[in-house]
């Protein structure tokens, strides 16, 4: 059963205007820029499909409930599926930037909801970072998303420093610090530090193309999700998007 009062409701302040934030929050390719790859048809009551790995098990349909550009989006389950739905809001404010607003709503209740509720609140703040890091360095380009990940054993803080020291990532790494990755048998990641936060960090990218990564462990349940995640810009960052996805995969698979 839905609680109606559980929301998640975050906000953040990107660079741009109404139609370019749009453009970013509501099309495929804008949205595949900095969450998960995404088909949307452009209408009200358009189909939505979201990718989170290869294989039909891992789309997840939805619709368009809402279009309202560029001011409103809402994504559902589609009509009378009940479950969660997405209402996304751009205000314009002064001086060339927009606030983005994200309501998640349709959670149910209960320890299972939860951790559902807790794990998506800090996924959705992690997603809305890499939306800013789009609009500031690649608005208007749209990137190809490489989304390996694992499942580990043991607690967050033990999984978050072997996958740093693996990576050659030093404990003291602040934002604005160059980082390339040193690890055996990894493909080529390199960038600056944008964001640091406890078990994650977020680079711009130049290396194998310019972009974006998210590095990151998180606790769900008794395991750990692992994440090292790129969004790569132009036929460059496609082509090595294609080629290093499986090679990351296969690297986390044997550090588990």
């Amino acid at each position: 059963m839905t609680d109606e009062s559980r929301s998640i409701e975050l906000e953040i302040e990107v660079p741009g205007t109404p139609e370019e934030v749009w453009e970013a929050i509501a099309t495929g390719p804008g949205i595949t820029s900095w969450y998960v790859p995404h088909e949307v048809e452009e209408r009200e009551g358009g189909s939505a499909v979201a990718r989170f790995g290869p294989g039909p098990e891992m789309e997840v349909p939805g619709r368009v409930a809402a279009w309202e550009p560029p001011h409103r989006i809402v994504f559902d389950g589609g009509e009378d599926a009940g479950g969660l739905a997405f209402e996304w809001l751009v205000e314009a404010r002064d001086g060339g930037t927009c606030i983005v607003r994200l309501v998640n709503s349709g959670f149910g209740g209960g320890g299972e909801w939860d951790d559902q509720y807790d794990a998506m609140t800090e996924g959705w703040k992690m997603f809305l970072a890499n939306l800013r890091l789009h609009m500031i360095h690649f608005a208007g380009q749209a990137a190809t998303a490489s989304l390996p990940g694992g499942s580990w054993t043991g607690t967050g803080d033990a999984a978050w420093a072997k996958l740093c020291a693996a990576l050659g990532i030093p404990n003291d790494v602040g934002v604005g610090d160059r980082v390339d990755v040193s690890a055996a048998d990894a493909p080529p990641l390199g960038g600056v530090v944008a964001e640091v936060e406890p078990s994650l960090i977020m680079l711009v990218t130049d290396h194998p193309a310019p972009g974006t990564a998210l590095i990151a462990t998180e606790e769900v349940g008794d395991s750990v999700q692992v994440s090292v995640w790129s969004y790569l810009y132009g036929d460059d960052g496609r082509a090595a998007a294609e080629r290093d996805e499986s090679s990351w995969q296969q690297w986390l698979d044997a550090l588990a």
